[in-house]
């Protein structure tokens, strides 16, 4: 766990500081090659669990790195809602805010899918509500579809701007110093 761990953040490291270093728009071409190096790299580490514990323990891995390639495919509509709201806000986030964006997505998805698995374990019938949420949420999506949400009214922004520095539009890798000048 310790060498995955480290090679995750030696990965996200190199990322942010060397790959996206300074605010620039990533072009298709680089957006892929970033892409396939990162699957290049998960299927490197799949091929040591291959070797390092076996055929049941690489055909695991295997198994649920696609399930998880799959299932990121929701991260895509996601994705694509919000850039259709910064769109329409003329903010487009920094790659160091887009980052620490996605690592606290990462991070909140393995407490809910932790949380998750433990309510259906413990209370089958939780799977149910899981469900009903999913389509209703769905369903949701589909209605406001064409509908700009007027982020400023958002209840969590407005306690947000009491208690931090937050500013009205997007300022790049501004220091919290320089905000206010």
């Amino acid at each position: 766990w310790l060498v995955f761990i480290g090679i995750v953040i030696a990965l996200r490291t190199f990322d942010l500081g060397v790959l996206h270093k300074d605010d620039h728009e990533i072009s298709v071409r680089k957006n892929l090659l970033l892409s396939m190096g990162k699957i290049t790299a998960a299927l490197l580490f799949g091929a040591w669990v291959l070797w390092y514990l076996g055929a049941q323990g690489g055909m695991a891995y295997f198994t649920r790195f696609l399930i998880e390639k799959s299932l990121s495919m929701d991260n895509v509509f996601v994705i694509a809602l919000n850039f259709h709201v910064l769109c329409h806000s003329q903010t487009l986030p920094a790659p160091c805010a887009f980052f620490w964006g996605i690592l606290g997505v990462i991070a909140l998805r393995a407490i809910m899918i932790a949380l998750g698995a433990t309510l259906v374990s413990q209370f089958s019938w939780v799977r149910y509500i899981f469900g009903i949420f999913l389509v209703f949420t769905g369903i949701k999506m589909w209605v406001i579809a064409d509908h700009v949400p007027d982020i400023g009214n958002y209840p969590i922004l407005k306690l947000l701007k009491r208690h931090l520095r937050v500013t009205e539009g997007f300022r790049g890798n501004a220091k919290a110093n320089q905000i206010n000048d």
